[in-house]
């Protein structure tokens, strides 16, 4: 008897926004889970004055601050699962 395993495609509703000015960019990120969980953070980023006038360098900048932000926050919260669960603590790994 073959045994073929069950696939679930699941989805997460991730979601950036920046606010800029001359110097200055600030993400705003957000990720919706499945379960209804919402996990925010903020990124930001600055121009130093002789730098060229470079926008989408900030917002990739801030936006990976935030995006690197959620990851912590999701890897904290997996981890805090894993421990309510088995009773143990589980070892995290250091990105």
């Amino acid at each position: 008897m073959t045994h073929t395993a069950t696939r679930t495609t699941v989805g997460w509703h991730v979601e950036l926004e920046f606010e800029e000015d001359d110097r200055h960019t600030r993400a705003a990120a957000l990720v919706r889970l499945p379960d209804g969980t919402e996990v925010r953070s903020q990124g930001h980023a600055s121009r130093h004055a002789v730098d060229a006038d470079q926008p989408r360098v900030g917002e990739e900048i801030a936006g990976a601050r935030a995006l690197n932000e959620i990851a912590m926050q999701l890897l904290t919260k997996a981890h805090t699962e894993i421990d309510d669960a088995s009773g143990r603590t589980s070892h995290s790994i250091n990105v």
